[in-house]
């Protein structure tokens, strides 16, 4: 499990409260949270562009919750369900952190906003920019050749 956070006693609303506000904070104009099955999502508008983090949760029959640490040990099944709400909780914290973190270096001018959102833009088509880049790449590294970065003109 991820050392951040693991014991935190900050309930995975209150993390999401707590990004809802940071996001007002810094400007954002719409926000909108879900899950759906094993992942979660926040979702915001900000800059004029709509920003998605999908965050992965857990599954819940997995080892490090039905067994104790040592796995010598099958936990019941309240502390299976304390031990998965503890991870989830500590992804959330993680997330709050993220988006923080982002947000604060844009603000000082460390990083532009495109550069550290860019992989989490949502484009028109509903489909996020990190996907379509990374399949870009994955293709460039699987044929060998690149695809020109800037295009100019119809050549």
């Amino acid at each position: 499990m991820p050392t951040y956070a693991s014991n935190t006693d900050v309930s995975s609303d209150r993390s999401r409260s707590e990004i809802e506000r940071t996001l007002q904070r810094y400007g954002a104009t719409s926000f909108a949270y879900g899950w759906e099955g094993d992942r979660a999502m926040v979702g915001f508008i900000i800059h004029d562009r709509r920003v998605q983090f999908v965050l992965p949760l857990p599954e819940r029959t997995s080892a490090q919750f039905v067994y104790t640490p040592a796995r010598r040990n099958k936990r019941s099944p309240a502390e299976q369900a304390k031990a998965y709400e503890q991870a989830v909780k500590q992804r959330w914290r993680a997330l709050n952190l993220v988006i923080k973190a982002k947000l604060e270096a844009v603000e000082a001018g460390i990083v532009t906003f495109e550069d550290e959102f860019a992989m989490h833009m949502v484009l028109p088509n509903g489909e996020r920019a990190g996907r379509a880049i990374v399949a870009a790449i994955d293709k460039a590294y699987s044929t060998g050749t690149v695809p020109a970065l800037l295009q100019i003109g119809s050549s």
